[in-house]
């Protein structure tokens, strides 16, 4: 028997302990209540939010990559968590580790579990991209994907240095500072600039689309709860950038028609000075009309935009 002991390799004792599964057994539970509270707690608190269905995908993208990131960072604190308590150097211990030359089944693992989250990222990256919008958010001016369920509301949104302006075709083309949206309606900016290029970013929404001079860059989103929207600039565009800031808002859809309807009537005298509505405008035309409308207390409204707010010229 004692032969045969000799020949059965060295024991469990000889061998030390699974340090792979003590790191595993470590790792899991952390790992497992790390997603549960990504998934259920901090995901629908993530930003932009599900005010839209744009917002609403880029809140399930973040959080999908989050769940898909935290075991992974988890995974290696706990490795240096665990190196550096069981493999440390005791006091007066000089000596040099044990060499190493590698372990197959660690680098198969290793290579197959990365190769695995890699692609599955790639897949799911690619469906994301493709199908909620394809290339209808804010990609350029000939979207590959449009929304269903009926015509959508159209809402220019014109860039201009330090503002943004709206106008509605479908209620008489008139333009206002205020962006105001029907909550459940299929909505279709048409971005544009008048001067420099600009980047819309409708943060609540999720929608950002640049906003270039002589371009219409269409972006679709689906309104899905009403609320406040904030718009700011994304793109350096002058002295004044920082402050190209506006608000908007999602309401009823009764709401929204009967703000639409008086805006209509109240510059109906306005409108018949601007420029009949196009996707592009020639800015050359436009900045003459800014003083009729900062008479009208609608700065930034027809164009060559510089509020009474700005203390010195650019």
């Amino acid at each position: 028997m004692a032969g045969v002991n000799d020949t059965a390799g060295p024991s469990a004792a000889a061998r030390g302990p699974r340090h792979g599964r003590r790191v595993f057994l470590l790792w899991l539970p952390l790992a497992l209540a790390a997603d549960l509270v990504i998934w259920f707690v901090w995901g629908p608190h993530l930003p932009p939010g599900a005010m839209s269905s744009s917002a609403a995908s880029q809140q399930t993208d973040i959080t999908v990559m989050s769940v898909m990131a935290a075991p992974v960072m988890l995974f290696v604190l706990v490795c240096a968590g665990y190196s550096m308590v069981v493999w440390r150097a005791r006091p007066g211990d000089a000596s040099d580790g044990p060499p190493i030359h590698g372990n197959t089944k660690v680098s198969v693992t290793w290579f197959v579990t990365t190769s695995v989250i890699v692609v599955a990222l790639f897949i799911y990256g690619l469906v994301e991209l493709i199908v909620p919008a394809g290339a209808g958010a804010g990609e350029g001016n000939t979207p590959l994907w449009r929304p269903g369920g009926g015509t959508p509301l159209q809402v220019q949104v014109i860039g201009q240095q330090w503002r943004w302006t709206y106008r509605y075709p479908q209620f008489g083309g008139f333009q206002t500072p205020a962006l105001v949206l029907p909550v459940g309606e299929n909505i279709q900016f048409n971005v544009t600039s008048l001067d420099v290029i600009h980047s819309f970013w409708a943060i609540q929404l999720g929608v950002k689309a640049d906003a270039n001079p002589d371009v219409n860059n269409v972006a679709f989103t689906r309104t899905l709860r009403t609320g406040a929207v904030t718009v700011r600039c994304a793109e350096l565009c002058g002295l004044w950038h920082a402050d190209m800031t506006t608000a908007g808002e999602v309401v009823p859809k009764s709401r929204f028609l009967t703000w639409a309807n008086a805006t209509r009537v109240q510059l109906a005298a306005l409108t018949r000075e601007l420029p009949p509505y196009a996707l592009t405008y020639d800015p050359n035309q436009v900045p003459q009309l800014g003083k009729a409308f900062h008479q009208a207390g609608l700065f930034g409204a027809g164009g060559g935009y510089y509020g009474p707010q700005y203390p010195a010229q650019p």
